[in-house]
């Protein structure tokens, strides 16, 4: 019997010699975020302009398509089309909006401070966040989602949903809000 157990001995090591560990990829730990660019802009020339009334309009519908998804959080950067733009779902969720403020290294800081702004939720949270065409794309990359196109300038409707996923990557939901059109009308915008 003991032949029986030396046998089994180097059975069971020749077998776990042969097993090839397998890395599980760690989940990242990340609130779910909701990426928008702002509702539309007014045609004001100005460099800060207001929402138009289509614009309006979309941001009671972001409201409304938002009203149930668990927000706790809102990012918006300085800039009025994107407060404007989170405001109904602010005020209907009694949330005050984080202003990410555009600093002296353009859009690389200001999507370091929107992702770092990100990371300090919790895995269960969910954050909205308010952007603009050039923004929105930077902050997927930024947090491990594929890259992406700048946003057609004309095209207001977009709504990216990231989660992390179990394989400890993010996955990336891409949908359309509003009862405004926001369809590009620009023939390269894809």
């Amino acid at each position: 019997m003991k032949w029986l157990k030396t046998i089994q001995s180097i059975v069971i090591t020749l077998l776990a010699a042969l097993c090839v560990p397998v890395a599980v990829a760690k989940p990242i730990d990340m609130p779910t975020v909701i990426l928008v660019r702002h509702a539309e802009k007014a045609e004001e020339k100005l460099s800060d302009p207001l929402l138009s009334a289509a614009g309006l309009v979309r941001a009671e519908s972001l409201a409304a398509a938002l009203k149930d998804a668990g927000v706790v959080a809102i990012l918006t950067s300085p800039l009025q089309r994107t407060i404007l733009t989170a405001q109904p779902l602010a005020k209907a969720r009694r949330i005050t909006p984080q202003v990410i403020v555009l600093e002296r290294g353009g859009i690389a800081r200001h999507v370091e401070a929107v992702v770092a702004a990100i990371r300090k939720l919790g895995a269960g949270d969910v954050v909205l966040v308010v952007g603009h065409s050039n923004t929105v794309p930077a902050i997927v990359e930024a947090l491990g989602g594929p890259s992406m196109p700048m946003l057609c300038e004309s095209d207001y409707a977009n709504l990216l949903v990231l989660t992390a996923d179990a394989a400890g990557g993010v996955r990336v939901i891409r949908s359309r809000y509003g009862q405004v059109p926001g369809v590009a009308t620009d023939p390269d915008c894809k």
